[in-house]
């Protein structure tokens, strides 16, 4: 879900036409351009690093704003592009008149489109009308993070109690759209719901103990220079926080009670004390893997860092102290304790509502 988000959001930014000026002592623009001719290439040393690197002079056609169809002449030391590649690029102007520009990344548009393409297909293909359904779910979830939270929390709001109003309308599409208006989805929710506040809680003790500030990426540098400090990033935190744990929160509460309502209809002289137990120890599994799945994307998405910090003359305990390594520890282990937490408060919301339920849905569980 994490990285789908991510495709969307790129396709998103990059489909608009990204200019904008800060009218300061200098322009700042972001341009789409395209490679018309490598004018100079060769391998330079960094200097001071003893690394080499590969630097081009290109000349490049600008495909869109004010200036569409002009040539412009850039220094790219970025990543090797070649006659034809499209690839968008930073413009400095300052009040002197001096314009410089750099390569900001490539043109993936189209690549990107292609993988969404694909994903819909397969969701289509497999779950049918449910897949469907999930899809349109996903969309309301990204509906509500970019023009409900964003914009909130740029505007004022405390990004914690955002993030949480937030995540209860993405739950409520994600879990009533996806699986149905049923009981099953009303006890998921209700419980999913519960587990949010106590992992929020949870989260702001944690962050608290630590005296973590947000300020682990230096995005976060850049985002409170552009808002001009008004951001509470220790909040912003603590949003991003149950923002990233919902989608496995959805998927153990969705879970535990399909589980329960079998276990019901599979054996009618079952007592509920007897379900709760057995459907918990489906969960305790359950759990045990998305523990390690949580654990293994942090991993997977901090992997050059991981690596740049295994390569570091520091000790192993100044690395774990640095902000930016114990944010995806407190990040991980919250998300974890949310998800442990989930398991018996859905569990017993489903065996004292669910007894004697049986799902009417075809598309629910199968």
């Amino acid at each position: 879900m994490r990285a789908l988000f991510t495709i969307i959001a790129g396709i998103f930014l990059l489909s608009t036409n990204i200019a904008f000026a800060v009218e300061s002592d200098f322009q700042e623009r972001v341009l789409h351009g395209k490679v018309i001719e490598v004018l100079e290439e060769d391998i330079r040393e960094i200097p001071g690093t003893g690394t080499e690197h590969l630097y081009q002079k290109i000349r490049a056609e600008i495909l869109g704003g004010e200036r569409k169809g002009e040539t412009i002449i850039i220094e790219n030391d970025y990543f090797e592009l070649k006659k034809g590649d499209k690839f968008f690029f930073n413009n400095f102007i300052d009040v002197s008149g001096t314009e410089v520009s750099g390569v900001l990344s490539i043109d993936r548009k189209d690549s990107l489109i292609a993988l969404v393409v694909v994903f819909i297909v397969t969701v289509v293909a497999f779950g049918g009308w449910q897949g469907v359904r999930s899809l349109l779910a996903l969309g309301g979830s990204f509906f509500a993070i970019f023009y409900i939270l964003m914009p909130g929390i740029l505007g004022g709001w405390n990004p914690l109690f955002a993030s949480i109003a937030v995540a209860t309308g993405i739950l409520f599409a994600a879990i009533f759209f996806t699986h149905g208006f049923n009981r099953e989805s009303v006890v998921a929710y209700v419980g999913t719901m519960a587990s949010v506040l106590l992992t929020g809680l949870f989260a702001v003790f944690a962050v608290e103990i630590t005296s973590l500030s947000g300020f682990a990426a230096e995005e976060s540098v850049y985002l409170n220079f552009s808002t001009q400090g008004t951001l509470d990033f220790s909040a912003l935190l603590l949003g991003a926080i149950i923002i990233g744990v919902l989608g496995v929160l959805d998927d153990v509460a969705v879970t535990q009670a399909a589980v329960v309502t079998e276990l019901f209809n599979s054996n009618a002289s079952l007592t509920r004390r007897e379900v709760y137990f057995k459907a918990l120890r489906v969960g305790r599994e359950h759990v045990g893997a998305l523990v390690n799945t949580l654990v293994l994307a942090y991993t997977g998405a901090s992997l050059p860092l991981l690596l740049y910090f295994y390569l570091s003359p520091a000790g192993f305990g100044a690395l774990v102290n640095s902000e930016l390594f114990a944010t995806e520890i407190v990040r991980t282990i919250v998300g974890s304790i949310g998800l442990i937490l989930a398991v018996p408060i859905v569990t017993l919301l489903a065996v004292l509502f669910l007894k004697g339920y049986t799902a009417r849905h075809s598309h629910i569980h199968r």
